[in-house]
């Protein structure tokens, strides 16, 4: 296969997609013109003799693993594995049973034989279940590795030179089991960078190059930019290694509970432009799920098709939405409102999605709060509304418009809730807080119907597996809220003198962060969680 143009789905952020719906998505892909797949797997893939790796997380088994390839096969679809042999292999480390080869955090202990006797197991499990011999191994944002249980049991050591002496014995075992290795570029690209990655002039010094095994593929991956310039010249930084080089682009499902489709076009198109016009045959179209995998694949087919359709050269966006009507049969711009748009949310170029962080921000100590402007909750209600009026909330794709749809009802009332608060708290507007507090107990209900939303949509996309966090997460909401509500209502009974938290003025913080708030832990309180 000369040319791929690929879909990575991340399955191993808690959302381990159901075989079935797999394969069901794949088809889709083959449809509009993909011709490669990759799973994402950290550890959630059957090693035998390893039964701590993905333990109780959904891991495919082999059996799953080969009738998935197998379906592939059958729809002349390649499907790459894509694994983790150097670090984000979090979930697994935390066990006892892999103590001895941690270094630090989430990275593999270099230069340990129990590190390579497991990594040599990883490719075992790939030979017995996929055709295909390109493999993708990760590498990538291992910046403490030699930092933890290494330093202490070899000392200080170059850590790039510690990287390279990995990655060569890494591909050595895939060389054996008949691999062709690709590895995410950023580790190598930061050595002739300076530490960064995305900088204005990029080059690749000789000492970075030598530092690269001759027999890997590097992928250059880049979310963020819409300048297709900017992309051109990263592309022939990278080739200038002397290496085979892949593109990787990103279909926005990693900021919440929302699909970002025009992010998405806006970030592909200028890239696919670029890797055509610099003759980059590999193209990945990566599908993260950071932070609990809320958003589901198939709210990005919209920008999947006009990724493919612009790829094969059709810049015609009616004739694209007419054939994603006639593939899908649902409306284009119904499944973009998917995306949970309001006006006002784009900045700087930065996404900005404000479904999760002002779902979950807290109500008295919110350091969001002071981005809410007004009218969001209105804005919200008219989406909600609009959601459950679509033809496509009657089809086949009916859970996502439901799911949508009552996330919005929550953000009509959660989203300006903390701020409507503390005015009122500062204020002295009793006579408002007291009304308030009806929206308090509206918002609860709402959860309810979304939690019983959701995971319905989970459950038919998913294995049941993750699941369980966003309970966790939800329900943690609601007790919240109630606790809010609980103190309130004392105060405006004159039962307690203060809300100490009302008290303290919000700086504007809040309004640099909301951008780059997307991790749950960092966005539902200020405090240690």
């Amino acid at each position: 296969m000369s040319k791929r143009l690929c879909v990575m789905l991340d399955c191993s952020r808690n959302a381990v997609m159901k075989v079935e719906k797999l394969k069901e998505f794949i088809l889709i892909l083959k449809k509009m013109g993909y011709n490669s797949f990759m799973m994402y797997t950290e550890d959630t893939y059957e090693i035998e003799g390893e039964p701590y790796f993905g333990y109780l997380r959904g891991r495919y088994s082999i059996k799953e693993l080969k009738e998935i390839d197998s379906f592939c096969n059958e729809n002349s679809m390649e499907l790459i594995p894509c694994i983790q042999t150097l670090a984000h292999l979090n979930q697994a480390l935390k066990y006892w049973f892999y103590a001895n080869i941690k270094d630090i955090n989430d990275i593999l202990l270099i230069d340990e034989e129990r590190t390579y006797a497991l990594i040599e197991k990883m490719f075992i499990t790939l030979s017995k279940a996929f055709t295909s011999r390109r493999v993708h191994i990760g590498m990538d944002e291992a910046h403490l590795v030699g930092l933890g249980n290494y330093l202490k049991k070899h000392g200080y050591k170059n850590r790039f030179e510690l990287i390279k002496k990995h990655l060569e014995k890494v591909i050595k075992i895939a060389e054996k089991h008949g691999f062709e290795p690709i590895i995410w570029s950023d580790m190598f690209f930061r050595l002739a960078n300076g530490g960064e990655y995305y900088i204005d002039d990029p080059i690749f010094t000789e000492e970075a190059k030598a530092s690269i095994p001759e027999n890997v593929a590097l992928c250059y991956w880049d979310y963020y930019h819409n300048d297709k310039d900017y992309y051109a010249k990263m592309i022939r930084a990278h080739k200038s290694s002397g290496r085979e080089v892949w593109f990787a682009g990103g279909a926005w499902k990693w900021v919440g509970f929302c699909s970002g489709n025009q992010k998405t076009l806006d970030t592909m198109i200028p890239a696919i432009s670029a890797c055509k016009e610099e003759d980059v045959d590999n193209i990945i179209i990566t599908m993260w799920g950071d932070d609990g995998n809320e958003c589901q694949a198939y709210s990005l087919l919209p920008a999947l098709m006009c990724v493919a359709e612009t790829y094969k050269g059709n810049n015609d966006i009616e004739d694209i939405k007419r054939k994603f009507k006639d593939l899908i049969g649902e409306s284009w711009d119904e499944f973009m409102k998917l995306d949970l748009p309001l006006e006002g949310f784009k900045r700087d170029d930065s996404f900005i999605n404000g479904s999760k962080p002002m779902l979950y921000s807290d109500p008295f100590s919110g350091l969001l709060d002071i981005f809410v402007s007004g009218g969001e909750g209105a804005a919200y209600k008219k989406l909600a509304d609009d959601l459950s009026l679509f033809e496509a909330k009657k089809g086949k794709f009916g859970s996502l418009f439901e799911s949508a749809e009552s996330l919005a009802r929550i953000l009509s009332v959660k989203y300006e809730l903390g701020s409507k608060t503390r005015k009122y708290y500062k204020q002295g507007e009793i006579v408002k807080l007291q009304k308030l507090l009806s929206d308090y107990n509206k918002a609860v209900k709402y959860i309810d119907v979304f939690i019983e939303k959701f995971e319905i949509l989970w459950l038919e996309m998913n294995k049941p597996n993750g699941f369980e966090v966003q309970q966790i997460r939800l329900g943690g909401l609601k007790e919240r809220l109630n606790g809010c509500r609980k103190r309130l209502k004392a105060y405006i009974e004159g039962k307690i003198k203060v809300i100490e938290e009302l008290e303290e003025d919000l700086v504007d913080e809040g309004k640099k962060m909301l951008p780059y708030l997307h991790q749950y832990s960092e966005i539902v309180t200020v405090n240690i969680i």
